[in-house]
Parts: structure tokens; sequence; C-alpha cells
């Protein structure tokens, strides 16, 4: 962690608005975005301290597409986003009277340029910056796929930039593994469909969870009743929301098993609380910190 709130706000200031943004169904480029407008250190600023020493910033990513500007919220890269995108961002989720007063007025002094930008891409700051990426989604993906295929099983890597809704993420899979089930194609049977990326929640209800265990959760129910296939979705850091689980498992007796015992799958969907779904099931993921962070891993297994 390298938190460094801005002058004028506090710690609290930016947990508030980060767990607000997580919870309206932002991206994490658009949380970054704020988040770097908002800190010492972020959004290349790091760099512009240093500066006019060299440094060498080694880097694992966990956003979709590798952007150095995104990870970590860039603390040694060039800022492309503005003052008047974080505005924006807070207004098209319609949050803009929820975060702290403190952080909006300072955004808004950011656009009236009383505040100074972040520094851009021609800054002489970064002439002595160098950003390698050592860890990837990309790379994630590619070993579960060779591993898929030391296993005896077709592989299908489907790709490390999924995002967007978890629950259409889960549908999408579904679908892919059901015409797998009834064609044989695009890969024949036992497949190993894999995908990274890291999709997101709109948080609607009050339990407990995070978009790995909501993913499993809406995956159980599109494929309910259907033999011969299980999936899981874990996060690479092996937490997944606020919660102690990486993710879940769930196959086509999910549904079942939990209304065995009582759990209807709408309803903890509905209040967003896929972790006490699978709780007593036992099908939670629960891997303990890996200590890194490469975003999701999801995998489904067609026999």
């Amino acid at each position: 962690m390298l938190p460094c709130p801005a002058h004028g706000l506090t710690l609290q200031d930016k947990q508030q608005t980060t767990k607000i943004l997580l919870g309206c169904g932002a991206t994490i480029q658009e949380i970054n975005a704020v988040r770097k407008h908002i800190s010492q250190v972020k959004g290349g600023r790091l760099a512009q301290l240093a500066n006019p020493s060299t440094l060498i910033s080694l880097i694992l990513s966990d956003v979709i597409g590798d952007s150095l500007d995104c990870i970590a919220s860039g603390p040694t890269a060039p800022d492309g986003s503005t003052f008047n995108d974080c505005l924006r961002i807070l207004e098209r989720y319609g949050v803009q009277d929820r975060i702290p007063s403190t952080v909006k007025t300072y955004l808004e002094k950011g656009t009236k340029g009383e505040i100074e930008e972040t520094p851009k891409t021609d800054d002489p700051v970064f002439d002595r910056i160098q950003n390698v990426i050592v860890g990837s989604n990309s790379l994630a993906v590619k070993a579960a796929n060779q591993k898929a295929d030391d296993l005896g099983y077709h592989s299908l890597i489907l790709s490390s930039d999924i995002e967007g809704d978890t629950r259409e993420a889960a549908k999408m899979h579904v679908s892919i593994a059901k015409k797998i089930l009834s064609t044989g194609h695009p890969v024949p049977r036992p497949v190993c469909i894999v995908s990274g990326g890291e999709t997101t929640v709109t948080a609607r209800g009050r339990g407990l969870g995070g978009h790995n265990q909501e993913f499993a959760l809406a995956a159980a129910m599109a494929m309910d009743g259907l033999e011969n296939v299980v999936a899981l979705s874990g996060g690479t850091d092996g937490t997944d929301g606020v919660t102690d689980a990486a993710g879940a498992i769930a196959d086509g007796e999910t549904v079942q098993r939990g209304r065995q015992m009582g759990l209807e799958t709408d309803r903890y969907l509905q209040d967003n609380d896929s972790y006490h779904f699978f709780q007593p099931l036992g099908d939670l993921l629960m891997t303990g910190p890996t200590l890194t962070n490469v975003m999701d891993l999801r995998l489904m297994l067609v026999g």
C-alpha cells in the first residue's frame, strides 16, 4: 500500500471515496483516476518527487490492458486523466453528493487550476524513469492454459481482458460451455475454458461477497441441472471483496444443494450475499493471502 493523501485530505476521505466508487460499479480505471488526483504520490507524482534521480519500477499489473498509468494508480507513470475527468466520473455514477465534501471541493479546485494537475507524458520528470512489468493477468492465464494442457484438457482461452458486469460475464461463460456440450465446438471435450480480467458488481443489497463469488453464484443459476460442468472464479490475491475467500466453485448441482439447505439463489444474488450462500455448502475458494495480485482467474471444466 502506498497511501499519501493530498494536502487537506485525510486517509479516511480517500477510503470513503474508494468505497463509494467500488460500490457504484465504476471500473478500476475510473476509480484510479479519482484516487490519483487526491494523492501526493499517485498519478506520476512519485516520479515528480524522485526527480532528477533515476528510478526503476518493477510492476505487477492488476488492471485490464496493463496500462502503466492505472496500475497502483501509476505513481511513476504519466497520468492520462484530469480533474475534469474525475468530476465527470462522479456525475456518471451519481455519487458526487455522496463522497466526502472535502474531496469534492478539492477536485473542483483542480478543475479551476487552483491545484496543479498530475504530470503528463511530455513532463521531463519521466526522462529518467523505467517502468518494467514483471507479472500480469495474461501470464497467469497462459500458465493456467499450460497446466490444463498438461492434464489432458483441450484448453480454450477466452481473454485476459474480460470486464463489465460479473453476472453477464457468468452467463456468457456458461453459454460457451453449453455450446461445447451440445456441439463439440469450438473445441472437443474435455475442455478447460480459461479467462482473466476483472469484472464489477453493482452493490444493491447489504450482503457479503465479491465479484468472483457473485460470478460463481450467477454461473450456478445459469447452469442449474447441467451435467459435467464446473466453474471456478477467484482473485489471484486470495481475497474477494472484503471477505476471507478468494472466490467460489459452482456446478450444475449447486442450486439444488442450496435449496435442500434452505438457501434460495435468487434472494442471495439480489442481496449481493454470495459469501453466505457458498459458505454452508463448503464451496468457497479459500487460499489465504497470496501476497500478489494480477486480477482474477476463471476456469470452467467441461467433461
